[in-house]
């Protein structure tokens, strides 16, 4: 009877292991192949799981098949230690992420001296190939480990362990002899030479850099882990649920895909503001032509950024036959419209097949096996993510995120709002983007209004991670001309120094509202909102055409409030919304007038441009920039500096109102901001259990000096503490799926009655269509809502929550306090 991998849901017809590794390791090879590595990626894919060659492995096997636990886990050693236990009594767990690697590193170490010889300056670089595989493979269930000194470390710790714990010689006495056989043609003096020899070649040009040449090096390590991890899951997906095969890698055909496009633009209407429009969109498509790197995309809020930006990616990935565009969002609020403007450009059955949305407010911090395999893993040819998920996949720990940084490789990466990106990742954003950049075949574009000079750092930390951007790589010809000929407000600086009050702030949205018959109120908290919300509903004589949008709601519930606002709004019906920065970015509305909440310079220049949007009215729009009388921002820290960087602009003696959102007072404003928090940019974080404590991510991921002493590992990085103290955003939230409506109702319902030996294939695609409904909560007020039993997981063990039907509103949304109709669903 063959060795088996994973055993049958029904029957027989388990997996063995020979067939696992062998499929394993020709995806690895063909996902490591795009960045130049294919063969690392048979090798490792190859060994992973060597260690199932194991009798204790094999008992484990015959005990779930016996008890027709097919569902459970076979790869995470948290399970398998809790069933052994269960059915035998014993402690501890099975090994079978060892031996493979301890099998790797005896055998390349017979080599390797010999290439020592040959070229000294390629040892550096064997032993990063070498323990950086071996790494790969013992860390593929856990995450990337530490490569410290022991107690902190992990890699060596490993790497000795005894024949007991790893059954390295057992293994080796019980696999299949092909096996054996196909590791060492794979793991030869020919390979190992020519992979050092690649990284030397890559690396050379930053050596001078020690933060830019180890991170590098760690990035490699990333990259192939990736290449693993996903192959491994999707092998083990398509063994529990054939069929998968024909919905996964759909290759694009871009030479369709621009003529698709250009018969879409060339309807479009060219006519005032749209002529401006056509001509950034157009220079898009000229300099798609040019070579793979850097670029910056600086337009004017309403000056047609995302269609011209997809349309230098279209045009790009063609040029260069590359294999995604993947648009990077700050926010999942504007990811369904932005994916449903491309799908329209391509009609609707290649908009579906082509374009995926990936959300990640569902996607739970700890993962379940049936989390794990419902994960995407953007493989279609066009990605909506965010940047949370897009920074969760470079640097957060585990195995959830980095099985799809791969797919970053050989792409177009449009990150839209780029100015929002967090301050405490600049160096490692900077750093990430360089090197996929020069090393993976990958094009990245800066969109914005507001340019955040990224690659204009304070000197004093440039070499901690600057960006790569060149001035003759920006896609938009003659900005400053541009803002000009786009200008369609005119901003008021209405900011006193005792601030206003609630009822001062009523009566002047009231008369702006009077005046213009359309009003937008932004605030920064979610009290202000409701605050001014019910005090226009109490102060207007008319409530039909007053709307409030925040955070609390869900996807669907929002959109389903603008379409009922951009209704009204074009048919001139009297309109006010008082709404929290998420209408800010992206949103596609237009106003004829704004209230801003006095926030950074960049908000400001947001918010202006869902005022007069489409340059509609006769004259210009008008923007008042206020502050309130008291705000509590004790939790917002990055809208409180950027205020202070704001307010440096505002009271300067040279301040001229009518500049305020020029490209001149941009830099002015970002160069201020950058230098206050320039301490912040490499990721402060706590990092317990360290030999010698680090401040910064960015040195963990490095150089990481205070940590590597006299160490025989080559690679210095401590990934997992990095990953442990990585969060992308400084308060994580958690999804929870709220009733607004019967479709809501429904897919909870579905989502409950999920039998116990889960039907793969149905939770994911009832997780994509659940996201829409879902609403992000920060932890400790999760805490509450499970604590009141006013939300329930959906099944025992899963971290994904489901909230009770009083507790949403029509107006607000979620809800701590009952606010509707009591009862409990899916009961």
């Amino acid at each position: 009877m063959p060795f088996i991998a994973h055993p049958a849901a029904t029957g027989s017809e388990h997996q063995s292991v020979l067939t696992h590794l062998r499929e394993v390791k020709v995806l690895a090879e063909a996902l490591a192949e795009k960045f130049g590595y294919a063969q690392a990626g048979a090798l490792i894919g190859f060994l992973h799981d060597f260690g199932k060659y194991s009798a204790a492995f094999q008992g484990y096997m015959d005990d779930i098949i016996t008890l027709k636990q097919a569902h459970a886990n076979p790869d995470l050693d948290e399970d398998i230690d809790s069933l052994a236990r269960t059915v035998k009594g014993q402690k501890g767990t099975i090994n079978h992420s060892t031996a493979g690697a301890q099998w790797l590193v005896n055998h390349l170490m017979q080599i390797a001296p010999v290439i020592f010889k040959e070229d000294s300056s390629l040892s550096q670089y064997c032993m990063v190939v070498v323990q950086g595989l071996a790494l790969c493979i013992v860390s593929h269930h856990s995450g990337l480990i530490n490569c410290l000194a022991e107690p902190s470390g992990g890699l060596l710790k490993r790497l000795k362990l005894g024949e007991e714990d790893s059954h390295l010689n057992e293994c080796i006495q019980n696999a299949d002899p092909e096996v054996l056989n196909e590791a060492r043609k794979l793991a030869g003096y020919d390979f190992l030479k020519s992979a050092a020899q690649a990284l030397k070649t890559s690396l050379s040009p930053y050596r001078s850099n020690k933060t830019e040449h180890d991170f590098y090096l760690g990035m490699f390590v990333k990259l192939w882990f990736s290449c693993l991890i996903d192959a491994d899951r999707t092998n083990s997906a398509d063994f529990e649920t054939p069929g998968n095969e024909p919905a996964r890698n759909t290759q694009a055909d871009w030479h369709m895909a621009c003529a698709l496009l250009e018969s879409k633009i060339a309807g479009f209407d060219t006519e005032g503001i749209n002529q401006i429009r056509a001509a950034i969109s157009a220079n898009c498509q000229q300099k798609a032509l040019g070579q793979q790197g850097i670029y910056s995309l600086t337009v004017p809020t309403g000056g047609g950024k995302n269609l011209a930006s997809l349309r230098f990616a279209l045009h790009h990935a063609k040029q260069h036959q590359l294999d995604r565009i993947i648009y990077v969002i700050p926010y999942t609020s504007i990811i369904e419209q932005n994916a449903q403007a491309v799908r329209d450009v391509f009609g609707d059955e290649l908009g579906e097949q082509w374009v995926l949305e990936h959300h990640s407010n569902l996607e739970p911090e700890v993962q379940t096996w049936r989390t794990k395999l419902a994960c995407e893993n953007w493989d279609k040819p066009i990605v909506f993510t965010t940047m949370v998920q897009f920074l969760e996949s470079l640097f957060g720990g585990g195995t959830r995120g980095v099985r799809r940084l791969h797919q970053l490789s050989k792409a177009v990466l449009i990150f839209d709002e780029i100015q929002t990106l967090p301050i405490n990742c600049v160096h490692l954003f900077n750093n990430a983007v360089n090197f996929l950049t020069r090393h993976c075949h990958t094009t990245a574009v800066m969109c914005t209004a507001t340019q955040p000079l990224l690659n204009k750092l304070p000197e004093r930390v440039r070499p901690r991670g600057e960006l790569a951007l060149t001035g003759d790589n920006e896609l938009t010809p003659d900005i400053s001309k541009l803002y000009q000929a786009l200008e369609r407000v005119t901003v008021r600086n209405l900011v006193r120094p005792r601030g206003w009050d609630e009822s001062e702030l009523t009566a002047l949205i009231a008369q702006q509202l009077e005046s213009n018959t359309s009003c937008l109120v932004i605030v920064n908290t979610k009290h202000w909102a409701k605050a001014l919300y019910h005090a226009l509903n109490e102060h207007l004589a008319w409530s039909d055409g007053i709307f409030h949008l925040s955070t609390d709601m869900c996807a669907a519930h929002r959109k389903a409030k603008l379409d009922e606002i951009r209704s009204r709004l074009n048919d001139g019906l009297p309109t006010l919304c008082l709404s929290t920065a998420l209408i800010e970015a992206g949103v596609d509305v237009d106003f004829n007038t704004v209230v801003r909440f006095l926030a950074g310079l960049d908000s400001i220049a947001q918010a202006a441009g869902r005022c007069n949007r489409h340059g509609r009215q006769q004259g210009m729009g008008e923007v008042l920039v206020v502050n309130p009388h008291k705000e509590n921002l004790n939790m917002l820290a990055d809208i409180k500096q950027g205020i202070a960087a704001t307010k440096y602009i505002l009271d300067a003696d040279d301040f001229d109102e009518a500049k305020l959102l020029s490209p001149e007072y941009t830099t002015r404003y970002f160069d201020k901001y950058f230098y206050e928090r320039c301490d912040e940019m490499g990721y402060p974080a706590d990092t317990h259990g360290l030999t010698k404590g680090q401040s910064q991510l960015v040195d963990l991921l490095s150089s990481n000096e205070k940590n590597i002493e006299k160490s025989p590992i080559a690679i210095r990085q401590a990934f997992m503490a990095a990953g442990k103290a990585f969060k992308a955003i400084n308060a994580p939230t958690q999804g929870v799926i709220v009733p607004h409506d019967n479709t809501a109702k429904t897919l909870i319902s579905a989502l409950l009655a999920l039998d116990k030996r889960f039907d793969a294939a149905q939770y994911r695609t009832l997780l994509q269509q659940a996201q829409k409904y879902s609403v992000n909560v920060f932890t400790h007020k999760l805490k509450q809502l499970l604590d009141s039993e006013a939300a329930y997981p959906i099944a025992e063990g899963e971290p994904v929550y489901y909230l009770r039907n009083e507790h949403y509103s029509s107006e607000f949304g979620l809800s701590l306090e009952i606010c509707g109709e009591q009862g409990f669903l899916g009961c």
